[in-house]
C-alpha cells in the first residue's frame, strides 16, 4: 500500500498518470456550497443523494469499497480549483459531483479535462460546460441556462408575457441566463426592456425592484438562484410588484425555495424543472426514501446528483476500470435509466438529453399535503430544452 501511495505522490508531482491497476479504487468527491446561499440548492442533500447511489449500487465497484469525500467550496472558484487538484492528484478521487455555481464548475471542468478525470455537473447552469468549454470527461446532468430560458420563456410568451425586465446574478450563470432569455424573448416577438446585475448573496433588492417596477414590463424575470431568488421574491411582495400587475417568473426555482417562501408568497410562479418528487410512482418511491434520511423532499439537484453518480458507477463496472476516458465512453454509449431520467441519452457534448417539466406553484388552497407545492402543466421534450447540436460550439460535436 505504501508503494502505491508513493507512486501516486510521485505521479502527481510529475503530472503523470498512474497505471490502471493502481487507480481502480472508486472515490467520489461532492464539491458544492454547503453553508452559503446555495446550501439548500444541493448542499448536504447532494452528499446524502450520493450516499444513496453508492448504497443502491452495492457499496463496491471493481471489487473494492466506494469512498466519498465532501467539501464546501464556499462559492469560490479558487477553493474549488485547489480542492479538485488535491482530490484528483493526491487523494485518488475518480469523479467529482454536483459542483453548484457556474464559475466554480468552469474552473473544475478545466482541471478535470486536463487530467482526463470525470466531472458530473448537476448544480451549475452555464451552457459553456457543454458548448465552448466542453470536455470528453465532463457531463452536464440536470439543467442549464438554455433549458430554463427556453422552457419557461416560451410558455410565458404564449400567455402574452411579451415585455420583460431582468434581475441578473452578476457572474457566469446570470450573464448566460440573461443572454439566452433575451434571445428567446426577442425571437418570440417580445422585448427585454432592461436588466440590472446584482451581486450574489445580496440582502437588499430594493433599488433593482424599483427599476423593474418603473420599466412597466409585464414580466420581471429572476435570473438568479438560491437565497437570492428567495430574497428577491419576498421583497417583490413588499413592493407590491405582483399586486401592481407585473408577474414574477423564476428562471431557476427548486423545491427548497418554495418551501422557504411559502405558498402565499410564491403562488403562481412559473418555472421549468428537471424533476418533481410527486410526478410518478418511481419519483415518489425514491423521494420517500430521501425524506426518511433528511426530513426534506428532494429537489432536482439532489435527484440529479443521485442519477449521475449511479450512472457513473454502472459505467465504471462495465468498463472494468476507473480510467476517465474509458468510463466516459461507456457513459455515453449506455442509456441512462432511472426514476430521474428514464431511457435518456448522453449527447456527444456531454449534455444529458432528458425531458423537463413546466410547473406552476400552487395556491395555498390547492395544496393537499406537506410539500405538495407544484402542479405539472406540461412535459417539455428533451429536444426543446437542449441546444441543438447543429448550433453547438463544442469541439466534440461533428458538424
Amino acid at each position: 500500500m505504501k508503494r502505491i501511495w508513493a507512486a501516486a505522490a510521485l505521479a502527481a508531482a510529475l503530472g503523470l498518470a498512474l497505471p490502471a491497476s493502481a487507480q481502480d479504487h472508486v472515490k467520489i468527491g461532492v464539491l458544492n456550497d454547503q453553508t452559503g446561499l446555495y446550501a439548500e440548492f444541493g448542499g448536504m442533500g447532494s452528499v446524502e443523494a450520493t450516499k444513496m447511489a453508492i448504497e443502491d449500487f452495492g457499496g463496491k465497484a471493481l471489487g473494492k469499497p466506494i469512498e466519498i469525500l465532501a467539501v464546501d467550496h464556499q462559492n469560490k472558484p479558487d477553493i474549488a480549483a485547489a480542492t479538485a487538484r488535491k482530490w484528483y492528484d493526491a487523494d485518488g478521487v475518480t469523479a467529482i459531483a454536483d459542483l453548484t455555481n457556474s464559475a466554480v464548475a468552469l474552473a473544475v471542468q478545466a482541471i478535470a479535462k486536463e487530467r482526463g478525470k470525470i466531472a458530473l455537473f448537476s448544480g451549475p447552469a452555464t451552457t459553456r460546460l457543454t458548448n465552448e468549454d466542453c470536455s470528453p470527461t465532463g457531463f452536464h446532468w440536470v439543467f442549464d441556462t438554455y433549458s430554463q430560458a427556453y422552457g419557461t420563456a416560451r410558455a410565458v410568451l404564449a400567455e402574452k408575457g411579451d415585455t420583460w425586465f431582468l434581475l441578473v446574478a452578476n457572474y457566469a450563470f446570470g450573464h448566460q441566463m440573461a443572454k439566452d432569455l433575451e434571445t428567446i424573448v426577442t425571437t418570440g416577438g417580445g422585448k427585454v426592456l432592461g436588466n440590472v446585475r446584482h451581486p450574489i448573496s445580496n440582502a437588499d433588492f430594493s433599488s433593482f425592484l424599483l427599476q423593474a417596477q418603473a420599466s412597466k414590463a409585464k414580466i420581471v424575470g429572476l435570473a438568479n438562484a438560491g437565497a437570492d431568488t428567495i430574497t428577491s421574491v419576498k421583497q417583490a411582495a413588499e413592493f407590491g410588484i405582483v399586486e401592481g400587475g407585473q408577474k414574477l417568473v423564476g428562471l431557476v426555482i427548486v423545491l427548497s425555495d418554495i418551501h422557504a417562501l411559502g405558498l402565499n408568497a410564491s403562488k403562481g410562479l412559473l418555472t421549468t424543472t428537471a424533476f418533481y418528487h410527486d410526478r410518478d410512482d418511481a419519483s415518489r418511491a425514491w423521494s420517500k426514501r430521501y425524506f426518511a434520511r433528511t426530513q426534506k423532499m428532494p429537489g432536482m439537484i439532489q435527484a440529479g446528483v443521485y442519477s449521475s453518480v449511479l450512472h457513473y458507477l454502472r459505467a465504471v463496472e462495465a468498463a472494468g476500470t476507473t480510467d476517465g476516458a474509458k468510463v466516459a465512453a461507456k457513459m455515453r454509449e449506455t442509456p441512462v435509466d432511472d426514476f430521474f431520467a428514464p431511457k435518456a441519452k448522453i449527447r456527444a457534448d456531454g449534455r444529458l438529453a432528458n425531458d423537463m417539466y413546466l410547473v406552476e406553484v400552487k395556491a395555498p388552497g390547492e395544496s393537499k399535503a406537506a410539500w405538495d407545492y407544484l402542479k405539472v402543466l406540461r412535459t417539455i421534450p428533451a429536444a426543446e430544452v437542449t441546444i441543438p447540436l447543429a448550433e453547438s460550439q463544442c469541439s466534440l460535436v461533428k458538424k
